[in-house]
């Protein structure tokens, strides 16, 4: 298939999809769609950017629009379980945008923000529902909506919802849902606790896989750097001044570590704001929108970002604090070179964390190999250029000053918003057989 009038959607996606500019399928959608639209289960296996949303927004809006729903109420009957309120802005916005010439009504849901506030967003209900597991089965308890139109459901990010502990949110919900209906499951990586959840679910589905099982991009670079723990601000302020680096995500092991570094580069004159899960809405929203429209150079996050962040052209990923497992690692780095572009990893790794980098180096099947850091000249990273020990305490350990070494954050980074992920059980009750008593 060449291009999307091959899938055989109807008109007004086909006239949608042209004005987003959209001519080819990416190889999950090229895969994917035709079986939604046949009615199959489905079981997708593919990196994060290569555009799951669409193939299964599409096909659903499609296979709902043949019919249309009472116009007084919207009855749900397109339903997209995530894992992070992230991710379900981000959904809900693509899927509101996709179904815009059918006049599909879609809304998201997620915690985080008032109760009430969104029992308004559902006064006349939606065809679509994007939803945490968390918020939605506190409605659904309060019989502020009803599932029991449900025709399509779809869990985006599945391994992430399970590693998020929300296995018993899941069985809850599965009692507000008819039996019959069609499931999708996309995922970045399959193991055995979403193999279990897709056993449980799914009747007899068809499979798709379009990259290598736990494969980090092709077109990601990845560059490991030995660096003391207590170097690690100034070699990254070094790097992002010294490489010109613009839009750059850094990811940080806790909330605290986020702050701290996000406070240490805006007083060494770096424009940067920090996200995590004890942000509020507001401030996440703002903080995203900064960054995504250049008004900061650098966002710090916790792994809560790892998912859903939807940022074009992100040329640099940064790991302050390498990820303990190595899965995080990949959904990390996938954040940069999406959509055939190309993208710049790189790991700040402490004498402690070196033990990490076998386990990531075994599951991406590539070595990891451990570099001094790199001379930065003429606005790139020369590999195989070390910087010189004596000169890591002068030259990149230049320490935060305000006003020192370039302009001040701009006043409103300050308040800047935050991601937040719903509140979850333990990341080990995701772990257990969906069905164990």
């Amino acid at each position: 298939m060449t291009n999307f009038a091959d899938l055989n959607l109807c008109p007004e996606l086909n006239a949608t999809l042209e004005a987003l500019g959209y001519r080819e399928p990416t190889p999950i959608q090229a895969k994917a769609i035709p079986l939604v639209l046949a009615g199959h289960d489905l079981i997708a296996e593919a990196q994060t950017g290569t555009g799951k949303t669409a193939s299964f927004a599409l096909p659903m809006i499609e296979r709902l629009s043949k019919q249309p729903g009472n116009p007084e109420y919207h009855d749900i009957r397109g339903l997209v379980l995530v894992p992070t309120r992230e991710l379900a802005i981000q959904v809900g916005d693509n899927t509101l945008e996709y179904g815009q010439l059918l006049g599909m009504r879609v809304t998201s849901i997620y915690g985080g923000v008032r109760f009430d506030n969104q029992i308004r967003k559902m006064k006349r209900g939606a065809d679509i529902l994007v939803a945490t597991p968390g918020r939605l089965l506190d409605m659904l308890k309060q019989k502020k909506l009803t599932l029991e139109h449900l025709e399509i459901l779809v869990f985006d990010e599945a391994d992430r919802m399970l590693d998020l502990g929300f296995i018993n949110e899941i069985k809850a919900l599965l009692a507000f849902m008819p039996e019959k209906k069609q499931t999708l499951l996309f995922s970045a990586t399959l193991d055995e606790s979403v193999e279990v959840l897709a056993d449980a679910l799914l009747n007899d589905p068809k499979r798709v896989q379009v990259a290598p099982r736990n494969a980090a991009a092709s077109q990601v670079r990845q560059r490991v750097y030995a660096v003391d723990n207590a170097d690690k601000a100034d070699v990254l302020s070094y790097l992002i001044k010294g490489a010109h680096w613009q839009q750059t995500l850094v990811f940080t092991r806790t909330k605290r570590r986020a702050d701290e570094l996000c406070a240490a580069l805006q007083a060494d004159g770096i424009a940067a704001l920090a996200i995590h899960g004890d942000k509020h809405q507001r401030e996440r929203i703002a903080a995203l929108a900064a960054f995504a429209e250049g008004d900061i150079s650098v966002l710090v996050a916790t792994d809560v970002a790892a998912r859903g962040l939807d940022i074009e052209s992100l040329p640099q990923v940064v790991n302050y604090d390498l990820p303990n497992q190595p899965q995080d690692y990949v959904h990390r780095i996938g954040r940069t070179g999406r959509a055939g572009q190309k993208g710049l990893a790189v790991s700040l790794v402490g004498p402690d964390e070196r033990r990490f980098l076998k386990p990531i180096s075994e599951l991406i099947n590539k070595p990891l190999q451990l570099q001094p850091v790199p001379v930065a000249e003429n606005g790139k990273l020369v590999d195989g250029k070390a910087l010189p020990d004596k000169q890591s305490g002068a030259k990149a350990k230049t320490k935060a000053r305000p006003g020192k070494g370039g302009k001040k954050p701009k006043p409103a980074a300050k308040n800047a918003p935050q991601p937040t992920e719903e509140k979850a059980p333990s990341r080990s009750a995701g772990r257990r057989s969906l069905f164990s008593k």
